[in-house]
């Protein structure tokens, strides 16, 4: 591989006018020079088309109607031509502007998988804090079990290894995507850096407890019916004393 890979940012839409801006300005003002941007619209009803066309820089635009979320990724990944893919959903950000550059300069040997941290913001754009689930030193497909501890935002995978979603899961295919990439991958490489912003916020009460009994399914999948429970039991004691430590009085 060249020594300067070529980036493919995805971003999937749908109605996003007000939070698509800031997407796109992170990755337009990155001072890496190799990065394809594409942008998976769902045919919109609002404005993001107009928000979108209003910046000048190079964007690949799809705008059809699609069957969901990772219906759409799943149409960005088909349409990258980039050395590997990385996914920033509205709202996302890419975190600073040469957090590529760093990225791509800290990189040894040609790894399948480059990981790193993720900033929480809110809808004002002020950083609330880092992810509950911090990523850990080395990551392999087994650190999925205690959840997902790499945000998806954080992940760039080598576009030859990404897998296709699963359109049967809903709410949770990303961290079956994220499961699959990881263990197909031979060399996965951590960025010591923070490599995204996560936009909070955005699903229902009834999404989330949809989304909870999915990925229930897919790690008792993966690691077994009997482990996933006692883990489960573990993570409700765990965010139990988290949420009554970091309660606000």
């Amino acid at each position: 591989m060249s020594t300067s890979p070529r980036i493919s940012i995805i971003t999937v839409v749908y109605n996003g006018e007000k939070h698509i801006g800031p997407t796109i300005e992170s990755v337009l003002n990155q001072s890496y020079s190799g990065i394809e941007y594409i942008i998976v619209d769902g045919d919109s009803t609002d404005g993001t088309l107009k928000v979108i066309e209003a910046y000048n820089g190079n964007i690949q635009v799809i705008s059809e109607p699609d069957q969901g979320l990772y219906d759409a990724m799943n149409k960005g990944m088909k349409a990258a031509t980039g050395d590997y893919v990385w996914f920033l959903n509205s709202g996302d950000q890419v975190y600073a502007s040469n957090t590529v550059e760093l990225m791509v300069k800290g990189l040894t040997g040609n790894p399948d998988l480059i990981y790193g941290g993720t900033m929480i913001i809110d809808e004002a754009q002020n950083e609330v804090g880092d992810r509950r689930l911090k990523p850990p030193g080395k990551l392999t497909w087994l650190s999925f079990r205690q959840g997902m501890v790499v945000c998806h935002q954080s992940m760039v995978v080598k576009r030859e290894l990404a897998p296709m979603y699963r359109l049967e899961y809903r709410f949770s295919a990303d961290i079956d995507w994220a499961i699959r990439a990881s263990k197909k991958a031979a060399y996965i490489h951590n960025s010591n850096m923070v490599l995204s912003r996560f936009l909070e916020g955005g699903l229902t009460d009834h999404n989330i407890k949809a989304g909870l009994k999915e990925r229930f399914g897919i790690m008792s999948h993966y690691y077994g019916l009997i482990p996933t429970i006692l883990r489960h039991f573990l993570f409700g004691i765990r965010l139990t004393n988290y949420f009554l430590k970091h309660r606000r009085i």
